[in-house]
């Protein structure tokens, strides 16, 4: 079977399934420190972002698409660690791929991560919805989709 996970989320996964729950958690909120700030453009025209509504914070998400490479934003509160680090993990592991690697990253990835039994399920679903809408956007945006 083949493995469609972009290169940078599969070596996410392996990182966090070498580890032990414990750390696991604290990989992923090492993630949350490393979520880029919004570019000028966006930070200044918020409303442009969409909100992740499965996610209880309020993250938002825009994707651009030039030359069929993808750019992922994404923006997620402080005080929400978890949450943004999930958001980082797909702005780094999604953002400089062509759209149709984007289009083709498993559905399932944020359930391949280890995490089932140290995160909610409802913090694993809006990862779910943040890579549901990205891959909706970059449909939009693409020739691919």
């Amino acid at each position: 079977m083949t493995d469609f996970t972009p290169p940078a989320l599969r070596d996410t996964r392996d990182g966090f399934l070498e580890l032990d729950e414990r750390s696991r958690l604290e990989f992923l909120l090492e993630f949350a420190n490393d979520l880029p700030a919004l570019p000028a453009h966006y930070a200044e025209h918020e409303e442009e972002l969409e909100r992740v509504e499965e996610c209880q914070s309020p993250v938002f998400i825009i994707v651009d698409v030039n030359d069929d490479v993808v750019t992922v934003h994404a923006t997620a509160p402080l005080e929400a660690p978890t949450t943004r680090g999930f958001a980082s993990i797909l702005v780094h592991g999604l953002t400089g791929l062509a759209s149709q690697a984007v289009l083709d990253c498993p559905e399932d990835f944020p359930l391949t991560l280890g995490l089932t039994k140290i995160v909610s399920p409802l913090r694993l679903r809006g990862l779910s919805g943040m890579l549901w809408r990205i891959k909706r956007q970059v449909a939009e945006k693409s020739a691919a989709g």
